[in-house]
């Protein structure tokens, strides 16, 4: 059941950056959200969701990446009909080590170079709970039909999900022949993917200038660092 503007669905915001999360408390405040709690931490957040019984519960997926989503899922087992809402910097999250049947069915995900204004938020606030029950996917949100189509995004579609975990693990600092044990393949298979991911990405070889550490900070700006 939709929530009306008389009788407003409990939020819980989760937000690692204090600087973020106490601007959209107060702007959704603003925006007759009835926001309930705010946490910085994993810890808060679980202690929240059991004592406040929000409705929905809006999170930066920045925070922990993997981690949060963990805590979503603990989440949606106590309440199969709470309202998931996702705000990431990161336009596609496989960056995170993420697949779509790893986040919660009915999720809403927003862009935030998509958000123009409140508006976005607040109308996938409301449609989190709308389908956190009708068993459909995980969807993006934005007001702008072609955010996805913009060159930004379509670089990063066209990486493998091989070469986007290999860049992962480059820019966690592992050298080739650790990958290649990670990954149980060849070292020289490692040394290839590595040289594709930096040819897609247009990066030319530069004896100056370590690979790696380029790739690691390509990485990185992709996830949306840096945080104030």
């Amino acid at each position: 059941m939709v929530k009306t503007l008389a009788n407003p669905a409990r939020v819980l915001l989760i937000n690692d950056d204090a600087f973020e999360l106490a601007t959209m408390s107060a702007s959704l405040r603003l925006h007759s959200t009835n926001i309930v709690g705010e946490a910085s931490n994993i810890f808060v957040a679980e202690n929240l969701f059991r004592s406040l019984q929000p409705e929905i519960v809006m999170i930066d997926l920045q925070f922990s990446g993997e981690e949060a989503v963990g805590l979503l899922q603990r989440f949606r087992k106590v309440d199969p009909e709470l309202g998931i809402v996702i705000i990431t910097s990161c336009p596609d999250l496989r960056l995170f080590g993420l697949l779509e049947k790893n986040i919660p069915l009915g999720s809403k995900i927003i862009l935030k170079r998509s958000v123009s204004d409140l508006s976005i938020i607040t109308f996938a606030l409301t449609e989190s709970m709308e389908s956190a029950s009708d068993g459909s996917g995980m969807k993006w949100i934005s007001i702008h039909a072609d955010i996805h189509e913009n060159s930004f995004i379509s670089i990063l579609s066209d990486l493998t999900d091989i070469q986007i975990e290999t860049l992962r693990l480059v820019a966690q600092g592992l050298s080739n022949s650790e990958i290649a044990r990670v990954r149980f393949v060849s070292e020289k298979s490692v040394e290839q993917i590595v040289a594709r991911i930096a040819q897609h990405l247009a990066i030319s070889p530069d004896r100056s200038r370590n690979l790696r550490v380029i790739l690691a900070g390509e990485y990185f700006k992709w996830l949306g660092a840096p945080r104030h």
